[in-house]
């Protein structure tokens, strides 16, 4: 007789635990020990199906490293008994937790899925329900007694993308988060269609959990007419240990010499600079242009076709590992979780 599969379902907060109080009309998180009287459905799957909260709930808003590790460690100390996790949400920082969570899971070998919806469970035209039913059964999907998607992903909409390539890029839509440089995982639809060749494979190693992270990192946006005072702040914060860069297109930024002092002296002080683009879709191609090619010289590092949030999590992650200079560029420079297109 085969197994039964077994699930942990993870409810972090945000918009799909919410429920409409009937006295007041104001959203309230909702005990998921009665989540049968919000979704019957899941009575009919041949799954043991348990459930975790965190105590407090968490506003997405609100989600940082201490909160990361405090996820990645339920996971590690539930990682025997089950096998596979969904984890429930809010939306608006679901790319950064389930990038660190890629990051931070090394050698997972079972399926991690992250969902959220854009209306509450509770109100009539919710995609929380579908989003939920199928996150449960992507999770549980299995093939030579195998998971079909042992990593961490991301289902929202028909579209189950691997975690650390998404981006939220609507705030109203039910399509809310895209994968734009690298193919959907899964489809679903009448059926679910995976595409296996787009999918990690198992590696059968120990789970191993890094719990340091180091939030030393910075984020700065350039834009035309960026005033040189608000680089050298971004650049020159204590104890700043790296820097992503958003640039323009195929990752350019402006040759004025002050602009290209600024860089050089961070880069001096031992400030790892690392270049995305601020477009959506795309690769940082540092050289192909006069404009990148002296950031490159000087020493910053490409992010290749990395989202925002994917850089974040894996800087956070490494500086957590106290590494030189040396291997940090080298370990940014290859693809660790399938989170860039590069060996």
């Amino acid at each position: 007789m085969e197994e039964e599969i077994r699930l942990l379902i993870i409810y972090t907060g945000g918009t799909i635990g919410m429920i409409q109080d009937p006295q007041t009309g104001t959203l309230k998180p909702f005990n998921f020990e009665k989540i049968n009287e919000q979704i019957p459905e899941l009575s009919r799957f041949n799954y043991q199906l348990d459930f975790h909260s965190f105590d407090p709930l968490i506003d997405s808003s609100n989600t940082n490293p201490e909160y990361w590790i405090q996820l990645a460690s339920l996971i590690e100390q539930h990682y025997e008994s089950y096998d596979g996790f969904v984890v429930l949400h809010g939306s608006d920082t679901m790319s950064y937790t389930a990038s660190a969570m890629s990051f931070m899971l090394e050698n997972l070998n079972k399926p991690v899925i992250f969902t959220g919806s854009q209306l509450p469970l509770g109100v009539l035209r919710t995609d929380g329900k579908e989003n939920f039913i199928t996150a449960i059964e992507l999770a549980a999907a299995r093939e030579d007694d195998l998971p079909v998607v042992p990593e961490v992903c991301i289902y929202f909409e028909n579209h189950l993308m691997r975690a650390n390539r998404t981006l939220k890029y609507n705030a109203e839509n039910f399509n809310a988060f895209i994968s734009p440089n690298y193919p959907l995982l899964a489809e679903v639809g009448v059926y679910v269609k995976f595409e296996k060749q787009y999918i990690l494979k198992p590696n059968f190693k120990k789970l191993k959990v890094h719990k340091k992270l180091d939030n030393r990192v910075g984020i700065l946006k350039l834009f035309p007419g960026i005033r040189p005072e608000l680089v050298h702040a971004v650049l020159s914060v204590p104890d700043q240990r790296a820097v992503i860069l958003e640039t323009f297109g195929a990752g350019n930024a402006t040759t004025e010499e002050w602009f290209l002092n600024e860089l050089k002296q961070a880069v001096a002080r031992e400030v790892l600079l690392v270049n995305v683009t601020q477009c959506m879709a795309g690769t940082v191609e540092q050289g192909k242009y006069d404009t990148s090619f002296l950031m490159k010289q000087m020493g910053v590092i490409s992010g290749y076709d990395c989202t925002t949030e994917a850089v974040l999590a894996k800087l956070m992650f490494l500086l957590g590992q106290n590494l030189s200079m040396e291997q940090l560029k080298k370990r940014m420079n290859i693809s660790l979780r399938g989170e860039m297109s590069v060996v």
